[in-house]
């Protein structure tokens, strides 16, 4: 059976297994995640994915050091399970990947970039310019 899911149906999916596998990792899943798909990206959003002790130590530049050093750590720890997510939903390859977290916000961005643009290989715009998934 052909894969007939939306753009949006796919970037909640991946937002639903990153939070997921974040709250399996942490034991507390952020309060939200968006995923966005840009041409050859997947950007992933997580919000409030600091502990309470995380955000005491935010208040000194040593604090946040050690904050961002651990979630820098804890992605890449993760990081193959984090690219098979967003490989099996999207049906492409991750060549590569750029995370941060903001000690200010407490977000975490990840940026997946793909072998190819997911929107070419995933959507075809309609001549009312409407997203029409491909048959995947």
């Amino acid at each position: 059976m052909p894969n007939l899911r939306t753009k949006g149906q796919i970037e909640a999916e991946i937002s639903d297994a990153m939070v997921r596998l974040h709250r399996e990792q942490t034991g507390r899943g952020p309060t939200q995640a968006r995923t966005h798909i840009v041409e050859d990206m997947v950007i992933v959003r997580l919000q409030e994915v600091l502990t309470p002790a995380e955000r005491q130590l935010t208040g000194n530049p040593h604090g946040q050091s050690l904050v961002k050093q651990f979630h820098q750590q804890m992605h890449e720890i993760a990081r193959r399970s984090l690219e098979q997510i967003v490989e099996s939903a999207t049906g492409c390859h991750v060549t590569s990947v750029h995370n941060d977290v903001s000690t200010k916000t407490g977000e975490q961005v990840a940026i997946y970039v793909m072998d190819r643009n997911l929107e070419v290989v995933l959507f075809r715009r309609s001549a009312e310019g409407v997203v029409v998934p491909r048959k995947v």
